[in-house]
């Protein structure tokens, strides 16, 4: 198998994130990656947002805005660190346009693939990664906070810098698990 095969194989999602975070070369490389993901028609339904510095401090101020009529102190703390979890946010953000033969669906999947590939490259480069939704990424106040126009949506907060320590491998499914023949 290929080097790409052995690396997918081997890809796993980093939860223990430090400084330092990619670098402006580093980031460009890996957002060009992003934008070869499959897209009909060439419509770029993605776009995204990188958070860092000063920035994570705004970022987990809405989140807690999002959430401060309905809950109270420790918990209002907790919802502000989740922005905090690792040196840089990068925001995800389905930016799907009308086009009579590509269905919003497809323009969507093909936001995720971007974000699976930004994600890939930056692994490649040495960075670890966490790709989060949650409430966050629904919650009208964040939406609007980060400047989302109407029918975007958030595909992901992508949560990258230096792994810190690894987790433990987890488990993966049987491939017969997912994977039949047709027909039978």
């Amino acid at each position: 198998m290929s080097s790409v095969t052995d690396f997918l194989l081997n890809r796993a999602s980093e939860p223990r994130l430090e400084a330092p975070a990619p670098d402006a070369l580093t980031l460009d490389r890996a957002f060009a990656c992003a934008s070869r993901a499959p897209d009909h028609a060439l419509l770029r339904p993605w776009r995204y947002l990188v958070i860092e510095g000063e920035g994570l401090k705004a970022l987990g101020d809405l989140f807690a805005a999002a959430y401060s009529d309905n809950i109270d102190g420790p918990k209002l703390e907790k919802m502000h660190k989740k922005a905090m979890r690792a040196p840089m946010v990068i925001v995800g953000i389905a930016s799907v346009k009308k086009h009579q033969k590509v269905p919003e669906v497809e323009q969507l999947l093909s936001a995720g693939a971007s974000m699976s590939f930004l994600g890939l490259a930056l692994q490649d480069a040495g960075y670890g990664v966490m790709w989060r939704t949650g409430d966050m990424a629904y919650n009208p106040v964040v939406l609007e906070g980060l400047g989302l126009e109407k029918g975007e949506s958030i595909t992901g907060f992508l949560y990258t810098g230096t792994v810190s320590s690894t987790k433990p491998k987890v488990p993966r499914p049987e491939l017969a698990e997912f994977v039949a023949r047709w027909p039978k």
